[in-house]
C-alpha cells in the first residue's frame, strides 16, 4: 500500500461516484449525465480516456493507469473537485485502488456497478457512435472482456440492472451521493 493510499483526500463536503461495469452498460453515459445535471466542479476520471488515449496503455494487471486514476481522481479531490471515476475497472485490477480511495476521501462516496447481460451489452455496443471504434471491437471481443458480476469485495457498490433506465439511475446517484443537494461552483 502506497503512502497516498493512507493519507485523506478531499473534504466532508465534496462527493465520490465510482461507475464500474462493462463494456457498453452504461458507464460513460451516465458519468456524462451526472455532469450535464449537476455543472461545472464535476471531475470525470475516464479510465478509457487515461489508459487509452494519455497513456496508450493496454489494460494489464499493474498498468500505469491505475496509479494515474487513483492520483488524478485524489488530485481532483483535493481541488474541491467532486469526482466521478468510470471504467470496467475490473475488481482483481483496480479493487485495491478504489478501495483505498473510498477509504481515503473525507467525504461522501458512492460506488456502483451497472449490471447488463451479455446480451444487451451486444445490443448496445452496436448503438456506439463511433464507426472506427465499432469496425475494430466485435461480439468476440466484448465476450473476452465480460465478466459476470465483477464486484468489488466488501460489499461496497449498489447494483443498478439493465431495467433502469439512464435517468433513472443518473437520479439515483445524484440523490444517494447527495450531489442533487450541492450547488456548482462556477470555476
Amino acid at each position: 500500500m502506497t503512502e497516498a493510499a493512507h493519507a485523506t483526500v478531499g473534504t466532508r463536503d465534496t462527493r465520490l461516484v465510482v461507475v464500474r461495469g462493462n463494456s457498453a452498460s452504461g458507464k460513460s453515459s451516465v458519468a456524462a449525465g451526472l455532469r450535464e445535471r449537476f455543472g461545472r466542479n464535476l471531475a470525470i476520471i475516464a479510465q478509457d480516456n487515461l489508459r487509452r488515449i494519455v497513456l496508450r496503455e493496454r489494460d494489464r494487471p499493474d498498468g500505469a493507469n491505475i496509479g494515474l486514476i487513483d492520483l488524478t481522481a485524489r488530485y481532483a479531490l483535493d481541488n474541491g473537485f467532486h469526482v466521478v471515476v468510470e471504467g470496467i475497472l475490473y475488481a482483481d485490477r483496480y479493487g485495491g485502488m478504489l478501495q483505498d480511495l473510498v477509504r481515503a476521501h473525507q467525504g461522501v462516496t458512492r460506488c456502483y456497478y451497472l449490471h447488463m447481460p451479455f446480451e444487451e451489452t451486444v445490443v448496445r455496443h452496436a448503438t456506439k457512435p463511433d464507426a472506427e471504434y465499432l469496425a475494430h471491437v466485435n461480439e468476440t471481443h466484448l465476450r473476452d472482456w465480460y465478466r459476470e458480476k465483477d464486484l468489488l469485495p466488501g460489499a461496497l457498490e449498489t447494483v443498478i440492472d439493465a431495467s433502469s433506465a439512464l435517468d433513472d439511475t443518473i437520479q439515483q446517484i445524484l440523490r444517494e451521493s447527495g450531489l442533487d443537494g450541492i450547488l456548482p461552483i462556477d470555476r
